[in-house]
């Protein structure tokens, strides 16, 4: 059994509202045709773009347009939740949970939350109101007080259970907190990693609660993790001055400047509240941004209870939105692997175990600020004959 696993942060698409989707979408069937995965989940966060307001009334078309495209015609059975309910302020997460199964696939189930009992899928049903009270997902935007200092969010998770046979499997759909401030950031330690190991460590403690039987589990999302900022900076400009510059009502920080010594004191670094702008992009990209993985530390706190794979991919944000930059990044934030594929023990001994790959999609293209990361595995531990392609 192929199964295909994607996470997307989409809210470029609806910022531009043609261009760009076209692309997008060009990538994910590539993707998709390459694979032919007889399961495919997509999980998508930041639904209706920033200017959701008005993106959201465009969520509809490219939702009914992916199921009905000749490209997803043999996928006869879907689910899909998307949150795209403004007015409820107290729930509202902008996530969108999409699930596709291949005509060739039978005895497929998805868990009810409400009665504890799997019921069978066969049709292609999309729910987008109410979802908070929903039998077949557990929605949840974070409590406030995981971000006091943020006085609004869209963050949270959407978990769904499936069964296919007798394997069970849990997917979840997390979008954690975002750096604020790059000078804050650069000042380590600062908050916001411990915005998202709160955050994190509550979806955990949610889906191993024991309210309902332990099953593997796979977490894919936006993560929002970022490398440690301060010792990437360190790394990067070890030898060069440093300049701070204070605004002049507040004299708080404005922007800190790095510069060589010599060499007519050429800029290195420039750090802003918005912006983190290096000269040599190439080091974020040379060997897939391998040299910067050891500055990648927020998860491992967590190694205990969710594992990865290797990361062989370059950082997945912020690529830069112009179309024709589609390798460039943007100069707002430290590139970081923010979208990302977790999984539990369990579930990672089982794709350990197949051929798998992890990897982006539309590398070389304009996707917007994300890449989409998917993981693609082959099993036949999910089902008790492995169930053959159609010609």
């Amino acid at each position: 059994m192929d199964i295909l696993l994607l996470t997307a942060n989409v809210g470029s698409l609806f910022d531009d509202l043609e261009g760009l989707r076209v692309i997008w979408l060009q990538e994910f069937y590539q993707v998709v045709n390459k694979y032919k995965p007889h399961f495919l989940a997509v999980h998508c966060q930041e639904i209706g773009g920033k200017d959701y307001e008005v993106g959201m009334e465009h969520v509809d078309k490219f939702v009914t347009d992916l199921l009905g495209s000749r490209e997803m015609v043999d996928y006869t059975s879907a689910r899909v939740y998307v949150d795209k309910d403004l007015s409820a302020h107290d729930h509202f997460t902008a996530l969108g949970s999409l699930y596709f199964l291949h005509k060739s696939i039978q005895d497929v189930s998805q868990f009810d939350f409400k009665v504890q009992e799997f019921q069978a899928v066969s049709g292609k049903e999309i729910h987008t109101a109410g979802l908070e009270n929903h039998a077949m997902i557990e929605k949840e935007k974070f409590p406030q007080d995981f971000w006091p200092e943020f006085k609004w969010s869209r963050k949270g998770y959407i978990w769904t259970r499936w069964k296919f046979q007798n394997r069970v499997f849990d997917l979840v759909n997390i979008h954690l907190f975002h750096d604020a401030s790059n000078l804050v950031a650069w000042k380590s330690p600062s908050t916001f990693p411990g915005n998202r190991r709160k955050a994190l460590g509550y979806v955990l403690s949610r889906i191993t609660d024991g309210r309902y039987k332990r099953e593997p589990f796979f977490i894919f999302g936006d993560f929002n993790v970022r490398l440690d900022a301060q010792r990437v900076v360190e790394s990067l400009c070890s030898t060069a001055s440093v300049e701070t510059v204070l605004n002049r009502d507040t004299e708080d920080v404005k922007k800190v400047i790095f510069q060589e010594r010599d060499n007519d004191h050429k800029v290195l670094l420039r750090i802003e509240s918005k912006t983190f702008d290096y000269f040599d992009q190439d080091v974020f990209r040379h060997n897939n941004g391998k040299a910067l993985l050891q500055f990648d530390r927020e998860l491992t706190t967590f190694f205990n209870q969710v594992c990865e794979l290797d990361i062989e991919f370059p950082p997945s944000y912020p690529y830069s939105e112009v179309n024709t930059e589609g390798t460039q990044y943007a100069t707002t934030r430290c590139p970081a692997w923010c979208d990302r594929i977790l999984m539990s023990p369990g579930a990672k001994e089982i794709v350990a175990k197949a051929k798998y790959v992890y990897d982006l999609v539309g590398p070389s293209v304009c996707m917007g600020d994300h890449k989409p990361v998917f993981l693609y595995f082959r099993t036949s531990d999910w089902m008790e004959t492995e169930t053959s392609e159609t010609t």
